[in-house]
């Protein structure tokens, strides 16, 4: 137990220190605003940003990692604690195909309303200075933490990608908790339909936050459309990327509660049984 307890710790740990990482990476590289950008510091500034994107994929493995081996722990343990009850509910063949499918369906929804993935066909990338493609091209500086350095990448004229480090950021870490919510409800339902006793609540509050990027993407198509566009946000403009960004932001604490909520509903479940003559 006590080995047990030592590997949960330096799980986490490896998780915290990956969110550490990004978050260091992001206020370090902001710094740049306030420097005067010449020529002569623009291959300088590109290394870093070079640097920085290589951060951000460290930290996603060794965050990845640690939640793996934790779930691996979790699986293992005949603890009652949360963390187990949701590793348990969701390993199961059925479980682990509604995760990575809807895990992988919102990562392509929300890259294509965040802007993550361009696809213009009304728009050439051409017309606004971009060398014909296939072309990637680092954008250094400057913008808010977080917002720099932009990669673009253009395929065609049409199809191509634009790379926020936040936005890539929230992809990753909204589409796992989507998966998670959307696993973890699958589990209920089955739960809530052979016994009737989780009630509805417990069986669609995860489905109910499965698409923290709509009220965004409403939002933008309301208000924003056509307004503030930059430099650097040849499909995008900077306006919507931060308003889109702030709504998910805020729907993660909330994709965080929900599958504690739907553990606990497990486990009063599971205890109401036991007592059961």
């Amino acid at each position: 137990m006590e080995k047990q307890v030592t590997s949960g710790r330096s799980h986490l740990a490896l998780i915290l220190v990956g969110f550490l990482a990004i978050a260091v990476s992001f206020f370090a590289y902001a710094k740049n605003n306030n420097l005067i950008i010449t020529p002569a510091a623009m291959p300088a500034l590109q290394n870093l940003a070079v640097a920085t994107y290589l951060v951000l994929l460290a930290s996603f493995a060794a965050i990845g990692w640690g939640l793996y081996k934790m779930y691996k722990t979790k699986i293992t343990s005949a603890d009652s604690s949360i963390s187990s009850i949701i590793a348990n509910a969701i390993h199961n063949k059925r479980s682990k195909q509604i995760f990575i499918i809807s895990a992988i369906g919102y990562g392509l929804f929300f890259a294509l309303t965040s802007g993550t993935i361009i696809y213009k066909p009304d728009i050439n990338a051409t017309d606004y200075g971009f060398p014909k493609p296939p072309h990637i091209e680092l954008s250094p500086c400057c913008d808010f933490p977080g917002y720099m350095p932009m990669i673009f990448a253009f395929f065609t004229e049409h199809v191509g990608l634009q790379i926020i480090p936040l936005n890539l950021l929230l992809l990753v870490t909204v589409s796992f908790l989507v998966g998670l919510n959307f696993a973890l409800s699958s589990t209920v339902f089955s739960i809530a339909k052979s016994g009737g006793k989780l009630g509805a609540f417990g069986a669609v509050t995860g489905l109910f936050v499965g698409c923290p990027t709509c009220a965004g993407t409403i939002f933008t198509m309301l208000f924003g459309f056509g307004a503030g566009a930059t430099t650097f946000t040849l499909f995008l403009t900077s306006f919507e990327a931060q308003i889109q960004t702030i709504f998910i932001a805020i729907s993660i604490p909330v994709l965080l509660v929900t599958p504690i909520i739907m553990a606990k509903k497990i486990k009063s479940q599971n205890e109401s049984c036991a007592v059961k003559p």
